[in-house]
């Protein structure tokens, strides 16, 4: 538990340290060389001190260092060992000396066992250390003109010797920092700051390839300018200081060129296409680099390179240059050459303007330009035709079609050669008017104008102009309809054809068209007689003609006519009909009016039948009435009428006298109300049925039939039926009786006796009597 360290070593002590340990009352240490007979050394230390030095040792040897831990009889408690070297024996120094003025280099004779070598130098609180393996050695870093003391330590793997007594050496001056530059050609200028502690200079220039002779000077100011040296020439220049001993400082070396000449024979070629000149010269001697600047006013254009010739881009139109060129190396520009005029090309003709200064010639005008000799100006169609004008004016006049494209451009002359190419400017020439114009009408208000395509066109206006305004169509197509034309009004047609360049020219031709008449409007119709109807209207165009249609089931009737009215005739009764109008002139068809109803009379019937069903009732019957829906029949006669009103086609009249003439009417009306007036052939009725009609038998089979005649003229007839036979007898006219024969008996018999028509008919409906 007890253990023992080395804090610090020289050539002739070692130090040494160790813990306390308990129970001791002083430590005993013994140093014994090693390989050196004889030279020990003990050395004792109470209980409270715990570390001790060694003393006068032998520089360089291993020694056994042995510590003992001891009670207060001197027995050994515990120990520890180790084995040290001691540093190498001090240095001397031979020499210490400043060649540079940031070191010092020492000179001292070599100490047996060193491995190296600790040099200081310290400048008051400051100092600068470095190892070395032997002599000599260089202290670097250090500051110029400064004295330093210089002390020296040997060092083995033991560590370090005493430091030599110190020897003072000062740094020499430090070299003065050239500033060199060629203000000409054949001269070099070289400046540098003070040089601390220094006092002159010495510079010296010789040519850097070991031609020529060294020029040398001695100063004490800060410059110094060398003449009469060769241009464009590398020169080596040195300069060191001294201090007031004479002794001199570190030595600066610059390299320097002086500036070139100024290149010779400068020759101008222009490129007029590109707006740039080639630029070229003799070589100079020593140029590393050539500069050609082309000067017009505020402008400047340069160009760099390192051959014989340059190209100087982006010159300005109509401009006057000076060109000069100027050599570089690394000390600087030449003086530049003589200026070489050089003048560009016009520059583009600007404010171009292009017009028709009438139809079919353009008038190309611009203005004038800087260095412009003369004009030329081109005008290309876009259908690939192209003229030129050649004028030393500010104008030129060109023929020019309708629809065209021109495309101009205006070019100016010199010597220099073409100016640049300006703006291409377009004009376009107002489209072609429209050809081939046709105008036909779909219907009495919608026209349909079509015309042939033009140049030049991109759209077409159409235009309508009547007195109620105008109607516009506007389409890419070649065809127009124009609809919601006012009708019977005279129109002017144009179409106008429209680029989006140009506008519309409005120049061309127009046409006249008239729409159809307006529809007639149907005021009135009239019956003028059975079948015959007048239809009035009103229109106020004296061109036209109108034509009046009745259409119904029955068919179509018209009539025609100049004026406002007209007369449909043999027109069928019980018919319906819609009756319009239309107008025709020479521009036209009108659209039909509004249609009219129109409803004739019923049909008469054709049929009347009379038939007496007994003495005071008779059945009129009759064939239908076309368009009829209700009947009135009616019998008249002096001795009183019978009527019947019925929507049948028979009628039952009653209480009409026997033997008595009847005048026969019938009235066919509608289902909305006309009615027709039927007459009819007169009609009688029948013979009355005589009286008092009696029976007498005249035997078993004979019987008398007595009775009382109506009318002295009438003819009788008796009719006798029965199961066993039917017995007529006839008596002559004016007889009221008639006898019967040849009855057979026991029979029950129906006896009847009827006038007789002047036609031969007997009536059946007069009374009957039984006979049995």
């Amino acid at each position: 538990g007890f253990s023992m360290s080395v804090y610090d070593v020289t050539s002739r002590s070692i130090s040494l340290k160790w813990p306390k340990f308990s129970g001791a009352s002083s430590y005993r240490v013994t140093a014994t060389a090693v390989n050196t007979v004889g030279h020990s050394l003990l050395a004792h230390f109470s209980d409270v001190t715990l570390k001790g030095t060694l003393t006068s040792l032998i520089p360089g040897t291993i020694y056994a260092i042995r510590a003992e831990a001891t009670d207060k009889n001197g027995m050994t408690l515990a120990e520890a060992q180790i084995m040290q070297l001691t540093a190498p024996d001090t240095p001397v120094i031979d020499r210490a000396y400043s060649k540079l003025s940031n070191s010092i280099t020492v000179e001292w004779r070599a100490v047996p066992g060193a491995t190296g070598y600790l040099l200081t130098a310290r400048d008051g609180d400051s100092f600068m250390e470095t190892v070395v393996t032997n002599s000599p050695g260089t202290v670097t870093g250090l500051k110029p003109a400064t004295s330093y003391r210089i002390t020296i330590r040997s060092i083995n793997s033991g560590g370090k010797s005493q430091p030599t007594p110190f020897r003072k050496a000062k740094t020499v001056l430090a070299a003065p920092v050239l500033s060199v530059r060629s203000p000409s050609c054949d001269s070099i200028a070289v400046s540098w700051k003070a040089v601390y502690m220094a006092a002159g200079f010495s510079v010296s220039l010789t040519r850097s390839d070991g031609l020529g002779r060294m020029l040398k000077e001695n100063t004490t100011n800060t410059s110094l300018i060398f003449t009469d040296l060769d241009p464009g020439t590398l020169y080596t220049i040195k300069a060191y200081a001294w201090n007031v001993n004479g002794i001199p400082g570190d030595d600066f070396t610059y390299h320097q060129r002086t500036s070139p000449k100024a290149p010779a024979d400068v020759q101008v070629a222009f490129n007029s296409g590109a707006l740039r000149a080639i630029v070229s010269w003799m070589p100079t001697e020593g140029a590393l680099t050539y500069s050609v600047t082309a000067s017009s006013g505020l402008l400047k254009q340069k160009c760099n390179t390192s051959s014989a010739s340059c190209v100087v881009l982006s010159l300005q139109c109509g401009s006057e240059y000076s060109v000069s060129v100027t050599a570089y190396n690394d000390a600087g520009p030449s003086k530049p050459t003589d200026a070489v005029s050089l003048k560009t090309v016009p520059c583009a003709p600007v404010n171009i303007s292009i017009e028709e200064d009438e139809p079919g010639h353009l008038l190309v005008s611009w203005s004038s330009v800087n260095f412009g000799h003369y004009y030329v100006v081109f005008v290309k169609s876009d259908d690939g035709l192209e003229v030129h004008c050649n004028t030393s004016r500010t104008q030129c006049h060109f023929q020019s079609d309708c629809g065209f494209t021109y495309f101009v451009s205006v070019f100016a002359y010199n010597k220099a050669g073409q100016s640049p190419l300006g703006d291409v400017f377009n004009y376009t020439t107002a489209p072609c008017c429209p050809s081939d114009l046709r105008a036909t009408f779909v219907s009495g208000d919608t026209l349909r104008v079509t015309w042939a395509a033009v140049r030049g066109a991109e759209m077409y206006q159409t235009r309508a102009d009547g007195w109620h305004g105008a109607l516009l169509c506007n389409d890419t197509a070649t065809a127009c309809t124009l609809s919601a034309l006012h009708c019977d009004t005279r129109y002017n047609i144009s179409v106008y054809s429209f680029s989006e360049a140009r506008g519309s020219n409005t120049s061309c031709a127009s046409k006249n068209v008239a729409t159809a008449p307006c529809s007639p409007e149907i005021k009135n119709i009239s019956k003028e007689a059975l079948s015959v109807i007048s239809v009035h209207w009103q229109s106020d165009n004296e061109e036209a003609t109108y034509i009046v249609t009745a259409r119904g089931e029955a068919g179509l009737w018209h009539c025609t006519s100049s004026g406002n009215s007209c007369t449909l005739i043999n027109l069928p009764c019980g018919s319906a009909f819609s009756v319009s109008a239309i107008a025709r002139s020479p521009a036209g068809q009108s659209l039909p009016s509004y249609s009219v109803p129109l409803e004739t009379a019923p049909c008469c019937p054709k049929d009347l039948i009379l038939t007496q069903v007994t003495q005071l009732v008779t059945n009129i019957s009759w064939s239908g009435g076309t368009g009829a829906q209700t009947y009135v029949t009616t019998l008249e006669s002096p001795k009183g009428w019978a009527g019947c009103r019925t929507l049948q086609n028979y009628c039952l009249l009653g209480c009409i006298t026997c033997g008595t003439n009847y005048t026969v009417s019938l009235t066919a009306i509608s289902e909305t109300g006309l009615t027709s007036s039927c007459t009819y052939q007169g009609y009688s009725s029948s013979a009355c049925c005589p009286a008092r009609v009696k029976l007498y038998r005249l035997g078993s089979n004979a019987i008398r039939v007595c009775w009382r005649a109506s009318e002295e003229r009438l003819s009788y007839t008796t009719d006798l039926r029965g199961s066993k036979g039917n017995f007529t007898c006839t008596p002559a006219s004016g007889l009221s009786h008639c006898d019967i024969t040849g009855i057979p008996c026991g029979d029950v018999y129906t006896v009847a006796v009827a006038p007789v028509t002047d036609k031969g008919l007997k009536l059946t409906f007069c009374p009957k009597k039984i006979y049995s």
